[in-house]
């Protein structure tokens, strides 16, 4: 590749852009037209590409359904409900608000499959009350926050997972259930790092909550709290698709949220609408201008042309592996994981096929490496998002974070090389692989 060839001239029209502001969606799709002009292509490629690509996947309607049922319940008091039943579980325990953030990010996960909005909703409320009469300090509940919503997408549904069924055509059930052992795993290990952390710093002791107010607690939390059951259950009982599932999860929370618990007027349903319309439709651009450049890799041969280079090193299965967590790892500090997940990670598709690595282990260890891309300095956008809704500066929340960067890095490395911790639940449920 020379620096005048055409794909080069379309890398370097996609970055040039993408400096200057434009989104990283439409700076693919003119990347992407340049070079097909400069390769003597039909220009019209790009439509054609970006139309049959989104026209032809079914599987891509779950994400905008699944953000819905994230906002309807971001905007009632569901979320609410939510924490207060994990602080009568776990409040009770030293850090226990530490531990209340991270339990409410596993039964969020059940719902919305979104680590944003995680943070942005519930985490909300969860910093409000831990930092509330001084008992943790803002940067280290804003620390905590961001890293337990990383664990979100991990845990089934996930949209990540769809993201990675739609370049792989992996299954998206068997990918859901992939990801249930590992999130779990990172969760407790989060809440380990947080006891350790709550005694060192002497964080306090919640007031435990009778035991009689459990199930007045648990009755009123209990319609949230049956989501996950609902859409799990209608999945892997054969009832429903995955996109099936996200039109019955984002119908759920309308139910609950404006019929049965009544708090979300017409006009916050109108803005939750609106808001998941223009976060579908960032997302949509984004996997329009992948596919469009994806098209550009395929005509420019380059997985072949890194697999040949890689025959040449002899890797290994678990070395091709460990290559791709510190490539994705330091991508991840610079580049939004989505992104990362449409245009970098199909070219490490057929290398990882060829060293017969299972696609459902593969695509989880890939959505955990980027999960924890996105509390990862510099870039690690859910740090920005976490230190905004905390108002406290960038820095003390990145100090902050390490522990549990460090404690999620470590579990990445135990899925990666132990793939029975992902496919041991699909294997139990059907999975061939």
């Amino acid at each position: 590749m020379t620096l005048l060839s055409p794909f080069f001239l379309c890398l370097a029209s996609i970055l040039t852009l993408a400096i200057l502001g434009l989104p990283v969606g439409y700076a693919m799709i003119a990347g992407s037209t340049v070079y097909l002009l400069l390769a003597g292509q039909d220009p019209s490629i790009a439509a054609e590409q970006l139309l049959q690509g989104l026209r032809g996947s079914f599987v891509l309607l779950a994400i905008p359904l699944f953000i819905m049922s994230a906002e309807l319940m971001n905007v009632g008091s569901l979320s609410k409900r939510l924490l207060h039943f994990c602080n009568a579980i776990v409040g009770r325990f030293r850090g226990g608000l530490g531990h209340v953030n991270v339990v409410q990010s596993v039964i969020f996960a059940g719902m919305s499959g979104s680590a944003i909005a995680d943070a942005a909703g519930v985490g909300r409320l969860i910093i409000g009350m831990m930092t509330r009469d001084g008992r943790y300090t803002s940067s280290y509940a804003a620390a905590i926050t961001a890293a337990s919503a990383v664990v979100g997408p991990i845990i089934p549904p996930s949209i990540p997972m769809v993201l990675f069924a739609l370049v792989s055509d992996a299954s998206i059930g068997y990918l859901f259930l992939g990801g249930a052992v590992p999130g779990l795993l990172m969760a407790a290990t989060l809440m380990a790092i947080n006891s350790v952390q709550a005694r060192r710093r002497g964080f306090p002791v919640e007031e435990p909550i009778a035991l009689r107010a459990l199930p007045g607690i648990t009755l009123r939390a209990f319609p949230a709290l049956m989501m996950p059951v609902i859409l799990l259950g209608g999945i892997y009982g054969g009832i429903m698709t995955p996109t099936e599932a996200a039109a019955v999860a984002a119908a759920y929370a309308f139910f609950i949220s404006i019929v049965l618990y009544r708090d979300v007027s017409a006009r916050q349903a109108y803005e939750a609408v609106v808001t998941s319309a223009r976060s579908s439709a960032s997302i949509g651009i984004l996997i329009g201008g992948a596919l469009v450049f994806n098209y550009v890799v395929t005509i420019e041969n380059i997985p072949s042309s890194l697999s040949a280079l890689l025959d040449d090193y002899q890797l290994s299965a678990i070395g091709f592996l460990l290559l791709v967590n510190v490539i994705l790892l330091a991508l991840g500090c610079l580049l939004e994981g989505i992104t990362i997940l449409l245009v970098i990670v199909p070219i490490f598709i057929p290398l990882a096929q060829a060293l017969g690595i299972d696609m459902v282990h593969f695509g989880v260890v890939v959505v955990v490496n980027l999960m924890i891309g996105l509390i990862t300095p510099p870039y690690g956008l859910l740090l920005f998002v976490v230190a905004s809704v905390a108002r406290v500066p960038l820095m003390p929340v990145v100090r902050d974070v390490l522990p549990f960067l460090g404690a999620m890095i470590g579990a990445l490395a135990f899925i990666t090389f132990l793939p029975d911790v992902v496919l041991w639940l699909p294997r139990l449920l059907g999975y061939a692989g």
